[in-house]
């Protein structure tokens, strides 16, 4: 008997070799370009390597994921996705995490108003994350098909870059700059469509701490 559409997917057949946080982090990014992701499940114990559950906030989010992410090659392994058995409350009190649901939403609200709205961020008594600070409003330059990221965390790596823009039509290649991990370079075939990635992730946080800042690159 099918499984009944829910809040929360389950993926198998996930590289094991990846690091809990890492991986947590990098389904992260990978999934919430679908919708408001609540909860990540990962583990790291024998029955339940290899596996991950990913709680969306709506269900047309899980659905749409489940659908254009089947046999996405996540770490070289293709994902298998189906719906979980159980429901996302169930997964969130396994965890011990039910009752932190609603703080973690608005935590996740308020730092999302801080990165579109700098204006904001210096406000006595806001819960701003502490270094939400540094963030800048820089100039932008003119637009063509290259993108210059900044304000990248410590942890980004090439791969959760391109799971992150290899959504948008026309994504071409990630480029790190060795010794820097805070910054890098996206590029697109045409500039109509790195200003569409632009525009869509401009203040993602791959981590709760750092809103990516996306210009176009200096020609």
């Amino acid at each position: 008997m099918d499984i009944r559409p829910n809040h929360t997917i389950y993926i198998n057949n996930v590289n094991d070799k990846i690091k809990k946080e890492e991986l947590k982090r990098s389904l992260y990014a990978l999934f919430s370009q679908f919708g408001q992701v609540v909860d990540i499940v990962a583990m790291k114990t024998m029955k339940m390597r290899g596996q991950a559950f990913v709680v969306f906030r709506e269900l047309a989010s899980s659905t749409n994921a489940l659908r254009q992410l089947q046999g996405f090659p996540f770490y070289n392994k293709p994902m298998r996705i189906q719906y979980a058995r159980t429901d996302s409350e169930v997964i969130c009190k396994m965890r011990g995490t039910f009752g932190d649901k609603d703080k973690k939403k608005d935590k996740k609200k308020k730092a999302l108003e801080l990165a579109a709205n700098p204006a904001k961020k210096a406000a006595p008594g806001t819960n701003a994350q502490p270094n939400a600070a540094p963030i800048q409003q820089t100039p932008d330059n003119p637009p063509n098909y290259i993108l210059f990221l900044n304000n990248l965390p410590e942890e980004t790596n090439e791969m959760m870059l391109s799971m992150l823009f290899n959504q948008f039509p026309g994504f071409k290649e990630v480029r790190l700059v060795p010794g820097r991990h805070d910054i890098a370079f996206v590029e697109f075939e045409t500039e109509g469509q790195a200003g569409v990635a632009r525009d869509a992730l401009q203040g993602f946080r791959i981590t709760s701490t750092c809103a990516m800042k996306i210009t176009y690159a200096k020609k």
